[in-house]
């Protein structure tokens, strides 16, 4: 049994493999592992302590991949709800559907019997007034919805790549051989309201087969929306490549892109034979695994694929 995560997974990544210790599937402990990352508030990337959009307002996106069924579920702009991890599974298993977004998922959520819960911790309240301090005067950020050109105000506080982004990615391998993928993210700090990032799009933020492997992102996530990175990596699997060599080519796939934002890019890789793999396009990023026979999980360096990078400047090549 093996368990793959983003570093910020590793206040849930004992209980998960307790949990798989206890028999349950890979799923179940993917679950307990993620809901403890959005419940703990120190996390800025994920859940409660999770960063807002530009009008100060939490939206959720997750999703969960059985690599075994090829089931799919997904929740994008979950609004008032703390455990968008849980509700993507009932998507999965409830609906005939993949992703439901915005009023349609928060709905689904009361259906499901989920409770409304508090979403903006203080600290993060007050780390969206301190940006936007920057770019308008403080007596009119009570009044930023009525701003008519709401997409220039992001542009103006989102104008370096290192402070917009962050995720948490888990990836399992139960004693059956069973595979499964799940992220969960609060988003783009700042974005534009209704921004959909890679982490519920199956192909893009995660993808699970467990005849392969598994595969999830963080970072921009519209870079791997773009190259369909998570399933990018599968697929290689699936060619015959090693999962360092599967990992290596889906970050030299993002030089192919274009444009304007191009910026950091970190996976996490589990083939099924239990082999793990974490990479990135940039300096000093880490990940974490561990097995079955281990106590504590273990910090590992990811390996580093230059790509291009540039913010902001227009690109013609």
């Amino acid at each position: 049994m093996v368990i793959v995560a983003s570093t910020n997974g590793e206040v849930g990544i004992r209980q998960a493999m307790a949990a798989l210790k206890s028999g349950k599937s890979a799923l179940d402990a993917l679950e307990i592992a993620l809901k403890l990352v959005e419940d703990n508030p120190e996390d800025n990337s994920v859940g409660y302590g999770g960063l807002p959009n530009i009008l100060g307002e939490i939206e959720f996106d997750a999703s969960i991949m059985d690599g075994t069924s090829l089931l799919v579920g997904a929740v994008g702009a979950l609004k008032g709800f703390s455990h968008p991890i849980s509700v993507a599974r009932k998507v999965m298993e409830k609906l005939p559907h993949v992703l439901l977004v915005g009023e349609g998922a928060a709905r689904f959520a009361l259906e499901c019997g989920f409770s409304p819960a508090p979403t903006l911790s203080p600290e993060a309240k007050a780390t969206w007034r301190k940006y936007l301090e920057r770019v308008m005067p403080s007596s009119e950020i009570e009044k930023i919805s009525q701003v008519h050109d709401l997409s220039a105000l992001v542009r103006k506080v989102c104008d370096t790549p290192r402070k917009v982004s962050g995720t948490v990615n888990f990836l399992i391998l139960d004693k059956e051989g069973n595979i499964c993928s799940g992220v969960s993210t609060s988003g783009w700090f700042a974005k534009y309201p209704g921004r959909l990032g890679d982490t519920p799009i199956i192909g893009a933020g995660n993808y699970a087969d467990s005849r392969f492997g598994a595969a999830a992102c963080t970072g921009m996530g519209e870079m791997a929306m773009r190259a369909c990175t998570a399933r990018s990596v599968v697929l290689y699997l699936k060619m015959g490549f090693s999962i360092n060599d599967a990992c290596t080519q889906a970050m030299k796939d993002l030089n192919d892109l274009g444009g304007s934002y191009l910026s950091d890019m970190n996976i996490v890789a589990l083939d099924r034979f239990g082999n793990v793999a974490g990479y990135t396009n940039v300096e000093g990023e880490t990940f974490i695994y561990m097995t079955d026979e281990m106590d504590d999980p273990i910090k590992l360096k990811r390996t580093v694929i230059p790509t291009r990078q540039c913010w902001g400047e227009q690109r013609d090549d």
